[in-house]
């Protein structure tokens, strides 16, 4: 239980230096324009955003921490069976790496007006990050057919439930993906497109030093 609680103290901790990093280059207090403008957004509307998805980093960050500290708590009791991890889960985090590092590209990529780099490093994120949901339920799959399922002992739901809200929070992060492509088809790389990709990167990383903590507890447990 320590362990994870230090773990994600450390993300919620860096995630908030991060965010008074950006502070120091914005004065929201005398920036102009609309809160939460994502077409043309001013100062005050970009660090709005930020701090949006900073709390809602924090707040799923305490949600893996409290579901992985009753996983460590659970771990003790004489009914705890565990499973063997498919080796299908090793490329399963390399495409979420890759996902993370196309992200990334786009982001550098629409700061320097790169229009087809951005496009391609966008779009191939986007296709990753499904690869990687897919690739999941074919792990699923292949432990229903070694016959563990979620009710079959605490070591095995608790895998499927992690994992599976993982995903979930990466669904939701398609969500924001996809408008932010809308937008990119409708209007080219404008301020409020590169907000949604510098905000998608940001996520993505995290929801990748997310998995690789839950996938060194799933491996090592």
């Amino acid at each position: 239980m320590t362990i994870a609680v230090v773990i994600f103290a450390s993300l919620i901790l860096a995630l908030v230096g991060w965010l008074f990093a950006q502070s120091l280059h914005t004065r929201p207090w005398v920036a102009q324009g609309p809160a939460f403008d994502l077409t043309s957004p001013s100062a005050r509307s970009r660090q709005l955003w930020r701090v949006t998805l900073m709390v809602i980093m924090a707040v799923v960050a305490s949600v893996f921490g409290l579901f992985m500290s009753a996983y460590l708590i659970r771990m003790d009791y004489g009914d705890w069976r565990p499973l063997q991890d498919p080796a299908l889960l090793w490329a399963n985090t390399g495409v979420l790496v890759l996902c993370s590092v196309l992200l990334q590209l786009a982001w550098g990529a629409a700061r320097r007006g790169q229009d087809a780099l951005l496009k391609l490093t966008w779009l191939g994120g986007g296709a990753m990050s499904l690869v990687f949901i897919g690739g999941q339920y074919v792990v699923w799959r292949q432990l229903n057919a070694a016959g563990f399922y979620l009710d079959h002992n605490p070591a095995s739901a608790f895998f499927f439930v992690l994992t599976g809200l993982h995903v979930l929070h990466l669904l939701g992060g398609l969500v924001a993906w996809g408008r932010t492509t809308i937008r990119m088809g409708a209007g080219g790389a404008s301020a409020g497109v590169r907000l949604g990709i510098e905000l998608c990167a940001l996520y993505w990383h995290f929801l990748l030093a997310v998995w690789v903590v839950l996938f060194a507890l799933l491996s090592t447990t």
